[in-house]
């Protein structure tokens, strides 16, 4: 497995539709929480809201997609996904230009975007299955993974200056149309998909809308990363809020070297995750995953101890650059594990359930850890939240399984 492995040209049109989206996406960060101090004039209170509730009222939503999308083609899905997200997302300036914008507008946005998000990862995922062979999964991961990080390296900044020089409804734009070409290009794909078989009743239970969680909670190997992903992500965007105060207020830090100290480091995700097809294919999967996901647990209580200028800056880069580096090399590894182990017919129920807790725990940790923060001081719940972090290699899987085919395939030899 490496990287320059050909995948074939409807891989090329899915990574492409990827690709433009993400980029969109990495401009427009920041942009609603601009638009709602600059634009809006609204208070810290309603700019976190703004940023929670997004997450966990999308989360919410999102939930009965999962049985929806899992008996329905999927490349129609998520281009009905990306349609939803350009024309919830042209509503925002739409409605500026008319001076008729409002903070509820933004959070229905926000809502919109978000449930849209989780359906068309859930969707993406069942898709790439059916559409790369199995031992090309990880490449296809990888190549996702490296495209998410430079988007994070090149997007903010692009995005910062070009809110800074035309507003920030010029990014709002800018990622709409990116959603309509990422459309574009998965029509571009061509080809028939068949429409998955649904067995039992006609109609939707109430009973599936759990289907991904109980299939999670009873597989002995996805269960344990499952809660490893979302207490790490979790405690991790708890604390980003908190440094941007930390960093912004108390040490001094200029906006430009906020942003440089968290975009650069994000080179080190493109390295993980060109690494990581040629670290499993020497190591194996288990492996691995299990010694990356160790290691991104040991960085972030490094944040504690950050200082006011270059020396502070430096450790800040420093721990970031090895965080994002674990991060690049851990996320493609599972994301194909997580595939290798979940059948066809229940790939999008656990890929939604995956998603939607975990958008809950965040949502839920950076509540906490705001008031946290409020009663000990920023530095404080950083440190607690790093602690707490060094733990989180006990739930991941000691032993290694094989994947699901494989098992398939023995039992039906013996």
């Amino acid at each position: 497995m490496t990287g320059r492995r050909a995948l074939g040209r409807q891989f090329g049109w899915l990574w492409a539709a990827f690709v433009v989206s993400s980029y969109g996406t990495g401009l427009r960060f920041g942009a609603f929480p601009m638009i709602a101090v600059l634009v809006l004039h609204s208070g810290p209170t309603q700019v976190a809201a703004l940023a929670a509730a997004g997450r966990a009222v999308g989360a919410l939503v999102a939930v009965p997609l999962g049985p929806w999308v899992e008996f329905r083609r999927k490349r129609p899905v998520m281009v009905a996904m990306d349609v939803i997200r350009c024309a919830a997302l042209l509503s925002v300036p739409a409605a500026f230009a008319l001076g008729r914008l409002s903070f509820a507008q933004l959070l229905v946005v926000s809502v919109a975007v978000a449930t849209a998000d989780i359906a068309f990862r859930a969707a993406s995922g069942a898709y790439l299955k059916g559409l790369v062979p199995p031992e090309d999964l990880l490449v296809a991961n990888g190549r996702f993974e490296s495209t998410t990080w430079t988007a994070t390296v090149v997007g903010p900044p692009l995005g910062g200056a070009a809110m800074g020089m035309f507003g920030p409804m010029t990014t709002v734009v800018a990622d709409a149309v990116s959603y309509l070409l990422s459309a574009l290009g998965l029509r571009a794909i061509g080809g028939t998909e068949p429409r998955p078989a649904r067995a039992g009743a006609a109609r939707l239970r109430a009973g599936e809308l759990l289907e991904g969680w109980r299939y999670v909670l009873a597989h002995a190997t996805l269960r344990p990363l499952f809660f490893n992903a979302i207490v790490v992500n979790g405690l991790i965007m708890a604390t980003e809020p908190l440094l941007a105060v930390l960093l912004l207020g108390p040490l001094g830090f200029a906006p430009w070297q906020y942003g440089l100290a968290f975009a650069a480091p994000c080179v080190g995700g493109l390295i993980g995750s060109r690494l990581a097809p040629r670290l499993v294919a020497r190591f194996g999967q288990h492996k691995v995953m299990f010694s990356a996901g160790v290691l991104r647990a040991c960085w972030p209580v490094g944040l504690a101890f950050v200082r006011p200028g270059v020396p502070g800056l430096v450790l800040i880069m420093v721990v970031q650059f090895g965080l994002v580096t674990c991060c690049g090399l851990f996320n493609p590894v599972l994301a194909t594990y997580r595939l290798d182990h979940t059948p066809s017919d229940r790939v999008v129920r656990t890929l939604t359930a995956w998603s939607v807790s975990s958008s809950a725990a965040i949502a839920a940790m950076t509540a906490v850890w705001g008031l946290l923060a409020a009663l000990t001081g920023p530095r404080t719940a950083i440190a607690v939240a790093g602690v707490l972090l060094l733990a989180t290699p006990l739930l991941l899987p000691r032993r290694e399984h094989a994947p699901l085919d494989t098992r398939k395939q023995a039992a039906s030899v013996t």
